[in-house]
């Protein structure tokens, strides 16, 4: 009886030994579990969908666009969606071509581009589209990665324009949306260039509307948002007769060492306005992953929009499949977004040679966007 006692007592304690190994072993999984999802809630998300019908746009077919079309700014206008994009030819010249699409997805061009350089500002070298000697998109002249925006019934186009190989510099053209509509691009104004000669700027994009009544200009992000204020955009646009924007070494900026992009390289698109903030999508590198560009998002104060207020702990696109690394690899750049109803599109080239959509419901992106794990505290 004391032996059948015994035996039933070890058993019994065995049991509860299992019982408690059991539960120790589900919560502490369910912990995990319930991080892992929690991480991938605000992550989800926050992952811009591509096309099925990418790439929307391909080089060829005319010579002022045989070898590359990508980088398109973006803008709805009375239903439609128009795409001015950076078109490079056989001669190396980037010039802005135009395509138009009542659903956003299926463009056609225009058969010239609508603005073309008189005269490309000249470099060294030898003057062909050659993606080796001029990294820059395989260009050696011309005007580059248009973004616009509307203010007050005028297009605005800031570009980026060579001034020699050695320096880019940034321009803002304008034409009144009357004209662009009818298609009458000799009316565009002649460019105002705002940034320094002797300096390297590029990238520099203007806020869709204007800030305490003048055009907010967002220059840098890196190391710090920074926004000249102005009161024109054309002929001097302030006193000192160009914008003061920050100028130095890569390795002077301070980043975030632990996270996908401590190596940010520019804004993107114009920022857009939400209820949330000012949604900024920019372009960064991982040191620990260097070849490849990607895009993440960032929550800009409505009212100081140099403060940011959230910043994505992932990309929200990078270049995984075969049209955006075939070409210059490893290369998603947006330069252009359309909201239609709640669903937000970013329009970007691919390997610096087609040109491609990807997309998010802007209500769940903006959600995703404003978890804690994105906040900056």
């Amino acid at each position: 009886m004391t032996i059948v006692y015994l035996l039933g007592l070890f058993f019994f304690f065995l049991f509860l030994i299992f019982c408690a190994w059991v539960v120790l072993r589900l919560t502490f999984g369910l912990a995990k579990q319930t991080l892992r999802q929690r991480i991938r809630t605000a992550i989800a998300p926050l992952q811009l969908q591509r096309s099925p019908q990418n790439p929307l746009l391909r080089p060829g077919g005319m010579p002022w666009h045989a070898e590359a079309v990508f980088n398109p700014a973006a803008i709805k206008l009375d239903g439609r969606t128009y795409l001015l994009y950076r078109a490079i030819g056989a001669d190396g010249v980037s010039r802005l071509g135009l395509a138009t699409s009542d659903d956003g997805v299926n463009f056609k061009n225009l058969p010239f581009p609508i603005y073309n350089p008189p005269r490309p500002l000249q470099s060294s070298g030898t003057k062909r589209y050659s993606p080796v000697l001029y990294p820059s998109g395989g260009s050696w002249g011309g005007y580059e990665d248009p973004r616009i925006v509307e203010i007050e019934g005028r297009l605005y186009v800031t570009m980026n324009v060579f001034d020699g190989w050695d320096y880019i510099r940034v321009a803002v053209v304008s034409i009144s949306r009357a004209d662009f509509l009818k298609k009458n691009f000799s009316a565009w104004s002649p460019p105002t260039l705002l940034s320094k000669s002797g300096q390297r700027h590029k990238n520099w994009v203007l806020f869709p509307e204007k800030i305490h009544g003048k055009f907010a200009l967002l220059h840098s992000i890196s190391p710090n948002i920074e926004i000249a204020y102005l009161d024109t955009l054309e002929g001097v646009p302030n006193k000192d007769g160009y914008v003061e924007s920050w100028e130095g070494p890569r390795s002077s900026i301070a980043v975030r060492e632990a996270y996908w992009d401590n190596y940010v390289r520019s804004a993107g698109p114009p920022p857009v306005k939400t209820e949330k903030g000012w949604l900024l999508f920019y372009h960064a590198n991982d040191k620990r992953d260097p070849s490849k560009y990607k895009l993440g998002a960032m929550l800009l104060d409505l009212d100081d929009p140099t403060r940011i207020r959230y910043r994505s702990i992932v990309p929200v696109l990078e270049p995984l499949l075969d049209y955006e690394n075939e070409g210059k690899p490893g290369i998603v750049y947006a330069c252009g977004t359309t909201i239609e109803g709640d669903t937000l599109t970013v329009y970007y080239g691919g390997a610096d040679k087609v040109i491609c959509a990807a997309s998010a419901p802007l209500s769940s992106f903006l959600a995703a966007l404003t978890q804690k794990e994105h906040a900056i505290l």
